[in-house]
């Protein structure tokens, strides 16, 4: 099968290709968990640090990380005997919602703290805030379910008129001219989208409205689906899933989810040469350019949606671990930085492609990894 045969590519090119500004993407991991004769409780091959980490750490958020979080959990529990890492993949908007009730002691975001949100940490963070720490990225792919068509080639004005259900039909001629070759069928388009908050569903936004702001009029800083039209699920699980089973289906959810369920993916004309597929060296040649635009200890992202680079993905997200730079529960903090430590350290960031995800760029894991211990 095609899909098959691109993963198997993507998967030969994660254990060779390094990118300019981005960890290598290769792939690490073992459950051989023998401790070593030092002091630190580590995994064989790992260099996983435990130091004073203990008890259960309870986390909420994004669903686009949770394969990610899945396997640093697997890992950092293996390594840390009696250290419980509980995440609860159920949305951005509904992580950060627990973070500043004061229920878990981080979130996962795939967009960072809004500046309303920030002012309201401050009553959980004693004396500090909320800040944003970037984690893991990767791209938003565009799955779709439609037979007898596997090369599918979309571009940005296209993809908002479908979202906006302004396109209905896959042999519409917008869709035509973008895939001559194609035997596109007379069959109405069945649009997916999230039905909770989520900070994938924004960076969708965004995307549309800085690539096809002609097209896409809807508010690009909102978590919450705005066009009309289309079905909602519930998470990118429930996304991924209604288009596997949808004929003549389109959806968007974190890659990974794509590549576990042989979905078919959109190609993006995004003005290159040649249309580029979401695959995580793709993704990382777009996130390589994201600048910080955060102060002092939050490291919030700036992305570039609108890049033409050969072979960059525009459709990225990253997903931020949400913590109190001051103000952190005694009990709670020395695993949260433990853990923490892990996640973006060269191993828990070399993990990642087993999932298909990118690595941070280099110069934005070395400041995560400053940060992470001055948690107070």
């Amino acid at each position: 099968m095609k899909l098959q045969r691109k993963n198997g590519l993507r998967a030969t090119a994660l254990g060779a290709l390094a990118l300019s500004g981005a960890l290598v993407l290769t792939a690490c991991g073992s459950d051989d968990n023998t401790a070593p004769d030092s002091g630190t409780k580590t995994g064989a091959a790992s260099n996983i640090k435990c130091d004073d980490a203990k008890g259960q750490l309870l986390a909420a958020g994004s669903t686009a990380q949770k394969n990610a979080m899945d396997l640093w959990v697997k890992n950092f529990q293996a390594a840390c005997s009696g250290v419980e890492v509980n995440y609860q993949a159920i949305g951005s908007g509904g992580g950060i919602t627990k973070f500043n009730q004061g229920q878990v002691t981080f979130a996962g975001s795939d967009s960072a703290l809004k500046p309303e949100e920030v002012e309201e940490s401050k009553k959980i963070c004693k004396g500090g805030q909320g800040i944003n720490l970037p984690m893991v990225g990767g791209p938003v792919a565009i799955g779709y379910n439609l037979d007898g068509v596997d090369n599918l080639v979309l571009d940005a004005p296209t993809l908002a008129k479908i979202f906006d259900s302004k396109i209905k039909k896959w042999n519409d001629e917008a869709i035509a001219k973008l895939n001559p070759d194609a035997k596109l069928p007379d069959t109405e388009i069945q649009a997916f989208h999230r039905s909770d908050e989520s900070g994938t569903t924004q960076n969708l936004h965004k995307y549309l409205s800085e690539a096809s702001p002609a097209d896409w009029k809807h508010d690009p800083k909102s978590k919450s689906w705005l066009a009309p039209g289309g079905q909602a699920a519930n998470g990118s699980s429930g996304v991924a899933a209604q288009v596997k089973q949808t004929q003549g289906s389109i959806g968007y959810f974190e890659l990974s989810y794509a590549t576990s369920q042989s979905i078919d993916t959109v190609k993006l004309n995004t003005g290159a040469a040649t249309p580029v597929e979401a695959t995580t060296e793709n993704a990382s040649k777009a996130i390589a350019a994201a600048k910080v635009k955060g102060t002092g200890s939050d490291l919030a992202l700036s992305l570039d949606y609108k890049t033409k680079v050969e072979g960059a993905y525009p459709i990225i997200l990253v997903t931020y671990e949400i913590a109190c730079d001051k103000g952190n529960k005694a009990e709670t903090l020395p695993t949260l930085k433990a853990f923490l430590n892990y996640t973006v350290s060269d191993e828990g960031q070399k993990v990642l492609a087993e999932a298909g995800y990118a690595p941070l760029p280099a110069e934005i894991a070395a400041k995560v990894r400053e940060i992470v211990p001055t948690l107070a």
